[in-house]
């Protein structure tokens, strides 16, 4: 069903953020909140705890408030392999908030880039004019409400997810999980950055991070027949997430890269005029 398709597409970008996602029928995981730390990541061979570089970096990238997104989500199912690639810049200043490009290949999608504004409220999709039910309005707008519906979740499933998502979530998950240990020092588009790797599960996380989220992850791994996920982030000399990669196995495995860049500049959230926007039925 299309409008099933469109909010698994939404989903996808949201969780690239944070946290492995499936794109092709189900949303993901997130994390929020944040502890810190002081400290340095510059220091993989072993002068300091992984996990008090990992904190610094958290509290680091958390604080930086914007930044921009270049990744992507690879999902394997029965009618082959899906991938949704999301660009473009990020806002969590208050909750998340994101206007980028996501393109789908697979699956039967179109494989063209489809920009997309991410508010408080609504996403806000330029699907140009000659689209069913757009008129001569190139936006539609989406209610997260509906959108969550459409996922079998509850209406405020995505709002819970944006309110506290942003690129300092994977840090936080593999603090939580127990098992970082730094991997060493490599360049990551030309800056050196130090490699932590990890592996989350259910039983890790317990008592460390929100129900919804514990709730959000047991339903990834469910859906997929997976017990954990494979974790690496890679953080620069200033404390900030440059990379992350997650896999998933299970009947569906899934990987997710994205690299994070430009943090701290400005990015236009500001939705579409309404002159130039449609609602979407049942939105």
């Amino acid at each position: 069903m299309r409008s099933t398709r469109i909010a698994a597409a939404v989903a996808g970008a949201v969780m690239l953020v944070g946290s492995l996602s499936a794109c092709n029928d189900d949303g993901g995981k997130a994390s929020g909140g944040g502890s810190s730390s002081g400290g340095s990541s510059d220091t993989a061979g072993g002068k300091q705890d992984p996990v008090d570089a990992l904190k610094a970096a958290q509290e680091a990238t958390a604080g930086k408030k914007t930044a921009k997104i270049d990744g992507s989500t690879t999902t394997t199912t029965t009618n082959g392999q899906v991938k949704q690639s999301t660009k473009g810049g990020l806002d969590w200043t208050q909750g998340m908030q994101m206007n980028v490009e996501n393109t789908m290949t697979g699956g039967g999608s179109p494989g063209k880039p489809i920009k997309a504004i991410y508010t408080k409220d609504a996403v806000y999709m330029n699907m140009g004019a000659a689209m069913p039910g757009a008129s001569s309005k190139p936006w539609m707008k989406y209610s997260y409400a509906a959108l969550s519906k459409q996922l079998g979740g509850s209406g405020t499933l995505f709002q819970d997810v944006l309110q506290n998502a942003n690129p300092s979530q994977p840090i936080e998950l593999l603090i939580a999980s127990g098992t970082a240990k730094a991997v060493g020092k490599e360049a990551v588009n030309g800056v050196q950055a130090t490699h932590y790797t990890g592996t989350v599960t259910m039983a890790q996380l317990s008592g460390k991070v929100s129900k919804s989220v514990r709730d959000l992850v047991q339903k990834q791994l469910e859906k997929g027949g997976a017990k954990s996920e494979q974790l690496d982030v890679w953080i620069d000399a200033d404390n900030l997430l440059v990379k992350k990669e997650e896999k998933l196995g299970g009947k569906q495995p899934s990987s997710s890269t994205a690299l994070f860049s430009d943090y701290g500049t400005k990015v236009d959230v500001a939705p579409p005029p309404a002159s130039q926007t449609t609602t979407a039925p049942g939105a």
